[in-house]
C-alpha cells in the first residue's frame, strides 16, 4: 500500500527528469471559505509540480475548485494553508507590491473571455501591459507587433475587438498575455467560448508558442478532447487534485 501512494504521489508531482527545473509548486494547498458558522473546503491539500516549458491542462467539472486553485498560482488569493511556489519563491510570504510585480513580469494570463478594451486596437490591446510597467510607446508597440506576428495577426493589429472574430479576439488575449515573455501562462478555459475550429486552432497555437518560445502553459478546461494533446492532465474533483480518469472521448 505505502509502495502505490509513493509512486501515486511522484506521478503527480512529475519528479524532475535530468536537465529538467521545477518552474511551479504547489504543497499542501487548500483553501477554504467561511460564512457564520458555515465552512466551505474548496480545495483539499492540492500538492503537484510542473516542470519549466511543460504543457499540462487539469480537467474538472464546473464547481471542482480548477478556479481558485489557477487564482491562487497566479497569486491573485492566498490560501487557507499550503504553498505556492515559483522559481523559488514563496508566493505567500511575498508583499502585495512583489506579487503584482511577479504577475506583471512573469505570469500571463488568459481567460475564457477575452476581456479586451473595445475602444483600442488589437495592437495598443497587446501593448497596454507594456506601457503599465512603464515602457515607452514606441518600444511597447514594437513589442506588441512582434507577438501579434507570432499568432498569425499582424494583418489585423490596427482592428478594434468589435471588427474581429471570436477566435482573433482570443488570438489577441493571448499575445497579450505573451507581450512580457512570462515563463508560465496560466489559462482558465481559453476555447471555453469558441466553436471547436477556433478551439482547435487556440490549442495549435499554444503548441506552437511552447516549441519555438519555450513557455509554459497550465491550462484549465472541461474539454477532455483537447486536454488530451497537452503533454500532462491532471483533474481536480471536490477540491482533490489526482491522476485523471482514462481520457475517452
Amino acid at each position: 500500500m505505502n509502495d502505490c501512494l509513493s509512486q501515486y504521489k511522484n506521478e503527480l508531482q512529475c519528479e524532475s527528469s535530468p536537465g529538467s527545473e521545477n518552474l511551479l509548486q504547489c504543497e499542501s494547498l487548500c483553501k477554504s471559505y467561511q460564512e457564520g458558522s458555515l465552512r466551505t473546503d474548496v480545495l483539499r491539500n492540492v500538492t503537484f509540480t510542473m516542470q519549466t516549458k511543460e504543457m499540462m491542462a487539469i480537467v474538472g467539472s464546473s464547481g471542482s475548485g480548477k478556479s481558485t486553485l489557477l487564482h491562487l498560482l497566479g497569486g491573485l488569493d492566498s490560501p487557507t494553508s499550503g504553498e505556492v511556489i515559483y522559481q523559488n519563491r514563496f508566493l505567500n510570504r511575498l508583499s502585495c507590491r512583489a506579487r503584482a510585480e511577479l504577475r506583471n513580469t512573469e505570469l500571463g494570463f488568459i481567460y475564457q473571455f477575452h476581456h479586451l478594451l473595445p475602444d483600442f486596437t488589437a495592437l495598443e490591446n497587446v501593448a497596454m501591459p507594456l506601457l503599465i510597467a512603464g515602457s515607452k510607446k514606441a518600444a511597447a508597440q514594437d513589442k506588441a507587433s512582434e507577438i501579434l506576428v507570432a499568432v498569425g495577426l499582424e494583418k489585423r493589429s490596427q482592428h478594434r475587438p468589435s471588427a474581429l472574430s471570436g477566435g482573433e479576439r482570443q488570438r489577441v488575449a493571448i499575445a497579450r498575455a505573451l507581450v512580457n515573455s512570462p515563463s508560465l501562462v496560466l489559462a482558465d478555459e481559453p476555447t471555453g467560448n469558441l466553436d471547436q475550429y477556433n478551439a482547435d486552432s487556440i490549442f495549435n497555437l499554444l503548441g506552437e508558442l511552447n516549441v519555438h518560445q519555450g513557455t509554459a502553459f497550465l491550462v484549465v478546461t472541461h474539454d477532455l478532447s483537447l486536454a488530451k494533446r497537452l503533454s500532462r492532465q491532471l483533474e481536480m474533483r471536490d477540491g482533490h487534485l489526482q491522476l485523471p480518469l482514462i481520457l475517452e472521448v
